[in-house]
């Protein structure tokens, strides 16, 4: 991960739900690019605002050792002005290869074979199967990919999904689609051991070499949730991930679905009034992701992500593309960055399973979760729910697709545009005007997570009912109540330095 400058001054409010007045020394990142808070430092304030002014700045958590400095993308789509060239790859930037991705998708059906991005060549690669119909190969060039032929279909692939899910769906595994080697990506954490081990590779075995490989994680696959210092429920942290405006009109946001799990109430302070009631929840099941409604008719949602002191403008929201150059905010880490790994993945949680999520080496840690995960360029790309590891040894991390929850809820980014509903269609389907906002306060409940024992988990445990959720049980020893790094990430101003283009922070 890299670890730029970043900058020192700690001036003007980001956002509503960070702290309004936090002084600190300019702190110098050691040679090895680690920066940690001084704990006197976490001491956060919080103030309320005015009634119109109620709304979350996405990511309105300031970059603790930020993972990078967000560079425009010099590159645009480029065409041939010849015929060779014209059947030659283009240069595209992400975005318009995710674009271009969907549309591959459907013109070649049986034939395609997934697709991911070369961020070296900015070049779009996409597998083929050309069987007796070599014209398919042909199409795929003509509209500007690189085209590699391969053995296994997009929807082979998948009928091997669903193989494991029926004979391999054991808590602590996971396994995603990995365009780049045609491959299921099968892994397993370190609770999988023994008998289920063995029934893990075993049916991986007869599925075939050619078709899924199988790895061991050192970490414990469990939600990212803690108990902390952001937006609070129940006792639990979380992180905002994107602003939106429910089908109704009023104003909302998205989170994880795990997060309501500790309560439906939503606070910018710990202990304070509720600013938002979760409408709508997924967890587990098809998806991790909530709407969370504004109690207040009239606040103001911006179309943003604050990363300190810099604020990326959200225009649309877009589907991943494996290879992709993705950036997370989160109220325990702040900014990290990392690539798109593999798609549709699966993941076996201790509460049971979720599906159609987007997998990553980005590194995230428990309070992260729900917060945001964007590109430099503006697109809205996913929301955090779980892995393993954390910042410092990395790890497996999962995200739920953006347009997939605004199609379920029936939202759309910021005031106007799109509905939800198109929004998953094909990367880039921009939903709405692309009022994401959020990151870093998420309202956090479900804490638990990963212990089995959040409240109303997938176990049937009804909330609270025994686990106590938000107790501090947080499995996995999410430091429950800790807040995992509480507050941290919240010292508002720190930020990437302002030489990629991007505005600050007012």
């Amino acid at each position: 991960m890299r670890r730029d400058h970043l900058q020192s001054e700690l001036n003007a409010p980001c956002g509503p739900c960070v702290p309004t007045a936090i002084q600190a020394p300019p702190q110098k990142l050691p040679d090895d690019g680690t920066y940690s808070v001084p704990q006197e430092e976490r001491s956060l304030s919080h103030k309320r605002i005015p009634k119109r002014k109620a709304a979350i700045a996405a990511g309105s958590v300031v970059a603790l050792g930020a993972a990078a400095i967000l560079l425009p993308n010099a590159n645009a789509s480029q065409d041939g002005s010849s015929d060779d060239a014209a059947a030659a790859p283009k240069t595209l930037k992400a975005g318009d290869a995710s674009d271009l991705a969907s549309q591959l998708s459907g013109l070649l059906g049986e034939a395609f074979g997934g697709s991911y991005y070369d961020g070296d060549s900015q070049q779009l690669v996409v597998n083929v199967v050309p069987g007796d119909n070599n014209n398919v190969i042909v199409q795929a060039k003509a509209a500007g990919a690189k085209v590699r032929e391969v053995e296994n279909s997009w929807s082979e692939l998948q009928d091997g999904a669903s193989t494991l899910k029926s004979e391999a769906t054991i808590a602590g595994t996971s396994w995603s689609i990995d365009p780049r080697t045609n491959k299921l990506l099968v892994t397993a954490d370190s609770t999988v051991t023994g008998a289920k081990w063995d029934r893990l590779e075993s049916t991986v075995q007869e599925l075939g070499s050619g078709m899924a490989t199988i790895k061991k994680s050192s970490g414990t696959f469990k939600p990212f949730v803690s108990g902390g210092d952001a937006i609070f429920a129940g006792g639990s942290r979380c992180s905002l991930g994107f602003n939106v405006t429910a089908g109704d009109g009023s104003p909302a946001f998205l989170t994880a679905g795990h997060c309501t799990l500790g309560g439906n109430e939503w606070s910018d302070s710990q202990g304070g009034q509720p600013i938002a009631t979760v409408d709508q929840s997924t967890f587990p099941g098809n998806g991790d992701f909530a709407l969370v409604k504004y109690d207040d008719p009239a606040t103001e949602a911006p179309s943003e992500v604050n990363t300190g002191n810099q604020t990326v403008q959200i225009t649309e929201a877009a589907e991943a593309t494996v290879g992709q150059e993705v950036f997370r905010m989160g109220s325990t880490t702040g900014l990290a960055d990392g690539q798109v790994l593999g798609l549709d993945a699966t993941v076996n949680y201790p509460e049971g399973t979720v599906t159609g999520l987007i997998q990553t080496n980005v590194c995230a840690e428990p309070g992260d979760s729900g917060g945001s995960l964007f590109t430099q360029d503006g697109l809205a790309i996913g929301l955090t729910s779980g892995g393993s590891g954390d910042c410092t040894v990395g790890g497996e991390t999962f995200f739920q697709p953006v347009t997939t929850a605004l199609e379920a809820v029936g939202a759309t980014l910021g005031t106007g545009g799109a509905a939800g509903g198109g929004a998953g269609a094909g990367a880039g389907d921009e939903a709405g005007a692309g009022q994401e906002a959020g990151a870093g306060e998420e309202a956090g409940a479900g804490q638990e997570a990963g212990a089995g024992e959040e409240a109303g988990a997938g176990a049937g445990e009804e909330a609270g009912a025994g686990e106590e959720a938000g107790a501090g049980e947080q499995a996995g020893g999410d430091e429950a109540g800790a807040g995992a790094g509480a507050g941290a990430g919240q010292d508002a101003g720190q930020g990437v330095e302002d030489d990629s283009g991007l505005t600050e922070s007012r």
